[in-house]
């Protein structure tokens, strides 16, 4: 058999590869799309199946695509990340080193109430995620030295260390996950109170920005987180 072009004279397999490409890309960004929308939402349980049936594709076009959920968790949080590392260095960066430490925890804090996923993923280890794994190792020495100008500055309390605020941020991501039905800001009232609890001693301490949920709010995220779990 001789060898047959793979472009036919008026040019057809060619505009026919084109499409493909295409639509293999308007799959792969529709599959995108949903895996963030419910990995936000939901966090990180979801399946393949739920993604392919919120992104409207077939399940076997989102296993063409990614081999494995974490390789999608990979693709989907490698620029939060990566955004999160950026702030990071901006906190570095900036002149007041308690501003810059607080601007950072903020923004973490806030990029974690709106994306359930986000937590989960910063909280867990990174075992076939190399592409966060790689972000993630930029991102923690600027922390380190973002605390460590604080601490330096008599802005911070002399003990505090890296790893406080890793559970200080997750603390507050445990809030923030709870009442997220209820008043999705309420966390920010919680972390001005873990970084008043980290100044430094006869520092002024900024006014709660928000009030407490009330009896009844509770009772209401309790309910809320009950409906989740069944």
């Amino acid at each position: 058999m001789g060898y047959v072009s793979p472009v036919t004279v008026d040019g057809s397999k060619s505009r026919d590869s084109r499409k493909l490409r295409a639509d293999a890309l308007r799959n792969q960004q529709r599959i995108l799309a949903a895996a963030r929308e419910l990995f936000a939402s939901r966090g990180l349980d979801i399946t393949l199946d739920d993604v392919a049936e919120q992104a409207g594709v077939g399940v076997g076009t989102v296993y063409r695509r990614f081999a494995n959920k974490q390789e999608l968790i990979d693709w989907v949080f490698e620029q939060h990340i990566e955004g999160m590392a950026e702030q990071a260095e901006r906190a570095l960066a900036n002149p007041d080193p308690w501003a810059g430490l607080v601007g950072f925890f903020e923004s973490a804090c806030a990029n974690m109430a709106l994306n359930r996923g986000l937590g989960e993923v910063l909280k867990s280890l990174d075992d076939g995620r190399e592409r966060v794994a790689c972000v993630k190792e930029r991102m923690e020495p600027a922390i380190t030295a973002v605390i460590a100008r604080a601490r330096e500055a008599g802005e911070l309390r002399p003990d505090a260390e890296p790893g406080d605020f890793f559970a200080l941020i997750h603390m507050v991501d445990a809030i923030a996950d709870f009442a997220r039905p209820i008043d999705p800001n309420v966390w920010r009232r919680y972390l001005a109170l873990v970084l008043d609890g980290l100044r430094a001693d006869c520092k002024p301490r900024a006014p709660l920005p928000v009030a407490p949920l009330t009896d009844e709010q509770i009772h209401a995220a309790k309910e809320a987180c009950m409906r989740r779990r069944r």
